[in-house]
C-alpha cells in the first residue's frame, strides 16, 4: 500500500497501543492526517474523563439515533424533522436542494422560510447516480399532496445540476407550480455549499422563473 507523504514524514512507533488506535480512528475522519489525529488523542487525554465520556456518547447517539425525515428526508431526530413541523414555515414554497449541507447553507442565511426537499443529489450519468437514487419521486408526489405553489431549484449550477432541474421541471409541468431558480450570483460550476452567506440570500431573494431549454 503507498503512503501519502504526510504519512511517511509521520511514521513512528507509539508507547501505547490504545493511543495507536486512537490515532488510526481520528485519522479515518475527512481531512485529519496523522499529525492532527495525534494532537486530538492527546487534547483528549488531558481531559477530564466526564468529558471523554460525554463526548463518546454524543458520537454514539448521533450514529445510531439520527433517522432521515420522511417528509424532506433532512436530518432529524424524529421522522419529521423540525423544520417540516414548524407551522410559521410557508407550506407551499419548497426549496429543492440536493444536500443536507445545502439545507443547512441556505438557513444560515435567513432570508428563506419555506420548506425543503433533499434530493439526495443531482442526475450524474458518469457517477452512475440515475433517477432511482434520488428523491424525485416523492417530490413530485409532495406537489401533488401538499398544494404547492412554488418550487425554488436550489440546486449547483452544474450540467449535472442543470439536467436535474430540466427533468424535474418536465416532471411537474402539467401540475401548476412556479418553478424558479437561485439567480446567478452563484457562478456556473460552483457547489451551493461553499457560496458565502451573502451571495446565497441575494440569490434566494432575486430567484427568477425557470426557462426550459430546448437543448437540454
Amino acid at each position: 500500500m503507498l503512503l501519502c507523504s504526510e504519512e511517511i514524514a509521520f511514521i513512528m512507533k507509539f508507547s501505547s497501543k490504545l493511543i495507536e488506535d486512537a490515532v488510526d480512528a481520528f485519522s479515518q475522519l475527512p481531512s485529519v492526517g496523522k499529525k492532527s489525529a495525534l494532537r486530538l488523542v492527546l487534547h483528549m487525554i488531558k481531559r477530564d474523563k466526564h468529558f471523554t465520556d460525554e463526548f463518546t456518547q454524543a458520537i454514539s447517539n448521533l450514529r445510531h439515533q439520527i433517522k432521515e425525515c420522511t417528509v424532506c428526508h433532512n436530518l432529524s431526530d424524529d421522522d419529521i424533522c423540525n423544520i417540516c413541523k414548524d407551522p410559521h414555515r410557508v407550506k407551499t414554497t419548497l426549496c429543492v436542494v440536493e444536500s443536507i449541507r445545502d439545507v443547512m447553507a441556505i438557513e444560515e442565511t435567513g432570508q428563506f422560510s419555506g420548506k425543503y426537499h433533499v434530493l439526495g443529489g443531482v442526475i450524474s450519468p458518469l457517477e452512475g447516480i440515475g433517477l432511482d437514487e434520488l428523491n424525485i419521486e416523492t417530490l413530485v408526489d409532495r406537489v401533488r399532496k401538499e398544494n404547492i405553489e412554488e418550487l425554488i431549484m436550489a440546486i449547483s449550477p452544474t450540467i449535472d445540476g442543470d439536467t436535474t432541474i430540466y427533468y424535474i421541471t418536465k416532471k411537474v409541468e402539467d401540475l401548476q407550480v412556479k418553478v424558479t431558480t437561485l439567480a446567478r450570483g452563484i457562478s456556473f460550476g460552483g457547489e451551493l455549499e461553499y457560496a458565502d452567506g451573502l451571495t446565497l440570500g441575494r440569490s434566494i431573494t432575486s430567484r427568477m422563473p425557470y426557462q426550459v431549454n430546448a437543448d437540454l
